[in-house]
């Protein structure tokens, strides 16, 4: 088997293995199940039943 022959097969091989890595990993990444929605940011919540609550909650924050 001369150089190039060699190269091609060694090449094949490395995308052989690549291929089933990537495919294992996304298995197990589905196996996990149903992904969840981010946590929101509850640090400013709006005032229930005010008009333009985000604004004077934002007022209440610079208040501070």
């Amino acid at each position: 088997m001369d150089r190039s022959k060699l190269v091609a097969v060694v090449t094949g091989a490395i995308s052989l293995i690549l291929a089933i890595a990537y495919l294992i990993l996304v298995q197990f990444l589905d196996f996990r199940g149903e992904m969840l929605p981010a946590p929101q940011d509850l640090s400013v919540l709006p005032l229930q039943g005010q008009p333009h609550s985000t604004v004077v909650a934002a007022n209440l924050i610079l208040d501070r």
